[in-house]
């Protein structure tokens, strides 16, 4: 039996829904990546080693994970307005408190109320979208909606560069207070009440849900490679890029907000490129999308590895190459989604981000404390051989995890 249509609705209605979430996420992406451009400042002002940059920074990830599991039942049972708009909120008071602290601990804290605020920013976007569009625009709106977060990205570049110009870093987070409070009322006031009925999962059916997802070995064949790609690229991107541009390849701090700029770019461009080679490739040639991720995150492994041999000299081409081919770590999302029943699509989906999530933390944390083994350079700056030393780390679990996959491949069936 299939279920009703859903009505045909206005352009208007249809903004209503998407440019209030969408707002949400580009604002969920500056807060992940604007440490990347304000670091030298954090560093300055409050003392930071690399250690705590790392920690303080990777804070977000953890509390955005920790909230996954529960965050699902909220949106069966509350819908996504009221909870993003409540969540928000929070990021709002994160921000403002991250403006006001003087320490490593108050910075922490806040950061990491942040990462509790925006956790609902992508997951509650796709439940409402499911609500309010009709299915066959789900993939071109969910589309748009990555491309809001990389706008986001590209915001905490170059534009958060200017806005240094003006204030200081404090000041920036007071507008990112402000804006995110005003997001929140945007949500709550604007998108319009679901008249969609809302599931009745209880916290035992989502817990069993849970457990069977992280019980199948089909999920331990290919999570593996999906987690340690993703969490390494935002680990990395969403802050040490920054670093590297002016340790490393000796840019100075325009340049480095500038080259930001443009790879946040790349990332949106990944985005549109992956998610479409992807669908025409397995339309017309029947290649499964799984296989179109994989050999996209070999290229991912090889821009790492040309970063780890410090080629300054085509740093920016080679930074470009490792967004764009970092993105397609979010393929497998559909493809391993797609090999489970339809009813656990939704913790399938869930389970990989919470493991992203908190291996990004790791990550992020960890390149910071692998970076202070070396003592910093004359200038001030991090070590070049700390940065290659971390990054090889990761790349080195990232192999692992494509050997483990490669030597799994014919005990499943992914998409």
């Amino acid at each position: 039996m299939t279920s009703p249509a859903k009505p045909r609705l206005s352009p208007i209605t249809l903004l209503r829904v998407f440019t209030p979430f969408a707002l949400g996420y580009f604002l969920s992406y500056t807060y992940r990546t604007v440490n990347a451009v304000i670091a030298p400042d954090l560093v300055a002002d409050i003392g930071l080693n690399a250690n705590s940059l790392g920690l303080l920074t990777s804070a977000y990830f953890l509390s955005f994970a920790a909230f996954q599991i529960p965050l699902g039942i909220l949106l069966d049972h509350y819908g996504p307005r009221r909870v993003e708009a409540v969540l928000l909120l929070f990021a709002a008071l994160g921000a403002a408190l991250f403006a006001m602290a003087e320490n490593i601990p108050g910075l922490i804290i806040a950061r990491g109320l942040i990462g509790f605020g925006v956790s609902a920013c992508l997951m509650a976007s796709f439940k409402a979208y499911v609500m309010w569009f009709p299915k066959e625009k789900l993939a071109l709106i969910n589309g748009f909606q990555m491309m809001a977060g990389g706008l986001g990205a590209m915001a905490a570049t170059r534009p958060i560069e200017t806005l240094l110009g003006i204030t200081d870093w404090r000041g920036v987070f007071w507008l990112l207070a402000v804006a995110t409070f005003v997001v929140a009322l945007m949500i709550f006031f604007i998108v319009p009440d679901g008249k969609h009925k809302e599931g009745n999962t209880t916290l035992k059916d989502a817990l069993k849900g849970v457990s069977d997802v992280f019980s199948s070995p089909l999920f331990w064949r290919v999570a593996p490679v999906t987690i340690i790609s993703q969490a390494s690229y935002m680990a990395v991107h969403g802050l040490w890029s920054g670093p590297w541009l002016g340790d490393v390849a000796g840019f100075e701090r325009e340049q480095v907000a500038s080259s930001l700029f443009f790879i946040a770019g790349a990332m949106i461009g990944g985005f549109f490129f992956w998610g479409l080679a992807s669908e025409r490739l397995q339309k017309l040639y029947n290649v499964k999308p799984m296989n179109v991720a994989l050999a996209g995150m070999v290229g991912f492994m090889v821009m790492q590895l040309l970063l780890i041999m410090q080629v300054a000299d085509f740093a920016l081409p080679v930074w470009l190459a490792f967004a764009f081919f970092g993105t397609a770590g979010i393929l497998p999302y559909a493809a391993l989604s797609q090999s489970f029943p339809h009813h656990l699509a939704g913790r399938v989906n869930t389970g990989l981000n919470l493991l992203v999530f908190v291996l990004a933390f790791g990550g992020q944390w960890a390149t910071g404390v692998v970076i202070d083994i070396y003592p910093p350079t004359p200038s001030g700056g991090y070590s070049p051989d700390g940065y290659s030393l971390a990054f090889a780390v990761l790349l080195s679990f990232q192999v692992m995890a494509f050997i483990w996959y490669i030597i799994y491949q014919k005990r499943g069936n992914t998409q």
